[in-house]
């Protein structure tokens, strides 16, 4: 069975997140997107434990689905247009999982690593809760904050969940995880020591794709997942996996251990990415000052702020410079398929000339999905000329060209999310008027401020330099 799964995600118990991020309306979102397996997020919490118990009943082995909803509950989170009756909910699966920031000293070095945890039943859940109840406080947060060694905590997992797994968490952001340039480490078996043969797939993060990490040979021997990390149920799906295998636990399980089963067939399929540039902490610079750097620029001005003169936060493309031992990405044999994507919602908003999550933008988003049934099947499978009959010539003129790679990067730094565009300046203003999309009219593009920023900065330079630089620096 072909299937797409979102396998990081937050409840309503984790800080700064939605409080539509309950099951329901989790559900509908993920039938709104095409996404049919979700991790649950956050089952060290005890009020978000009670939540799953209450609503989820077994289905195949390993997930879970909902045995209850509201439709009021789901018509309330869900955009204008869309009925709860017409969505698959009740074939969407949940997966048991749980995100852990572990905060300790290793090496003389205080280290920040984030790990998810992966579990077969409830039971498991119960056990590794109560292991981790007495090492700290699991119910301030559902994504709880421990001193505890990520070593150690994969040893805690292993021992009460053996059937479970664990999956060091988007490796590359600077302050919590990995291989993060402020608080991680160099190479996997420094975090894992022992146990490190039992880790055997990583979170990539939005500010990093396959390609920058093919350029690590230290990571060939890894599965590279991606997962939205998301924080409401609307940013579902932000970056997924493709399975091709059977619908359990243990064959996703298997699937991430080896991409291809025994008989040569791709069991993962393919991974649905961020283009990397919109991650919040793809290049470097120092937000307060809306300094944005390349590494070479970085390097240049020996880490330091061009504006206040304040080290920069080193961002996850130079980090994987540094370790890169490739001038160029090396995929092993069978590695997933990758599919770059901008979300519909923020091609919607540069087409309609106003915001992701404005009215215009959600009416004309559900009326795409009433036509399309889902946001996935539109951008990755849905024939042009459709679109553009049932759609917009705009839209599949930019749909066109998010799945070919023809689009307009301006990369994000320190916390500030990147923006990734379809159209130029000057296309958009001759577009003002001539879109209609079910009835929606483009809004005049407004005149752009001036920039504030004192150093602006410079064309792009080739990966291949930019090892040589950093290499030699």
């Amino acid at each position: 069975m072909r299937y797409i799964a979102d396998l990081h995600i937050h409840s309503c118990f984790s800080r700064a997140t939605s409080k539509a991020s309950r099951l329901p309306g989790l559900a509908a979102w993920a039938a709104i997107k095409g996404i049919q397996v979700l991790g649950t997020g956050d089952f060290t919490h005890p009020g978000w434990v009670q939540h799953l118990t209450q609503y989820l009943v077994p289905a195949e082995p390993g997930f879970f689905k909902l045995a209850t909803w509201n439709n009021d509950e789901i018509a309330a989170v869900i955009p204008e247009g869309l009925n709860p009756d017409d969505l698959p909910i009740g074939d969407i699966r949940f997966v048991l999982s749980s995100e852990i920031s572990s905060i300790y000293k290793k090496d003389d070095k205080v280290r920040k690593i984030h790990n998810i945890l992966y579990a077969p039943d409830f039971e498991t859940v119960r056990r590794v809760n109560r292991t981790l109840a007495g090492i700290g406080n699991i119910e301030s947060d559902g994504r709880p904050i421990l001193g505890l060694d990520a070593r150690n905590l994969l040893e805690i997992l292993l021992e009460h969940g053996p059937d479970g797994f664990l999956v060091p968490a988007h490796i590359w952001t600077p302050w919590f995880s990995l291989f993060g340039s402020k608080s991680g480490f160099d190479v996997l078996e420094e975090c894992f020591g022992d146990l490190s043969p039992e880790i055997f797939a990583l979170e990539t993060g939005l500010s990093s794709d396959p390609a920058m990490n093919r350029c690590i040979s230290a990571l060939d021997r890894y599965t590279l997942i991606s997962n939205s990390d998301c924080h409401s149920p609307s940013k579902l799906g932000r970056e997924a996996n493709v399975f091709t295998t059977s619908f359990d636990f243990p064959s996703l399980q298997t699937a991430l251990r080896s991409p291809v089963d025994r008989q040569g067939q791709q069991v993962f399929s393919a991974t649905i990415e961020f283009y990397p540039e919109e991650g919040k902490y793809h290049c470097d610079g120092h937000r307060k000052c809306h300094a944005c750097l390349e590494p070479h620029e970085t390097i240049e001005s020996k880490g330091l702020c061009p504006v206040c003169g304040r080290p920069v936060t080193v961002g996850v493309l130079h980090r994987v410079m540094e370790l890169a031992d490739r001038k160029s990405p090396q995929y092993p044999e069978n590695s997933p398929a990758v599919h770059s994507l901008i979300p519909l919602p923020e091609i919607l908003s540069e087409l309609l000339g106003v915001g992701p999550g404005s009215k215009k933008v959600m009416r004309t988003y559900g009326r795409l999905i009433n036509t399309f049934t889902s946001e996935f099947n539109l951008l990755l499978n849905a024939k042009l000329e459709d679109i553009s009959d049932f759609g917009s010539p705009f839209l599949a003129e930019a749909i066109r060209r998010v799945r070919s790679g023809n689009v307009i990067r301006q990369p994000g730094y320190d916390g500030e999310f990147g923006v990734i565009r379809v159209f130029a300046e000057d296309e958009l203003s001759r577009l003002s008027g001539q879109l209609n999309l079910f009835g929606e009219t483009a809004r005049p593009p407004k005149k752009k401020r001036k920039a504030q920023r004192v150093a602006a900065v410079k064309p792009r330079v080739k990966k291949k330099k930019l090892i040589a630089q950093v290499k030699k620096s």
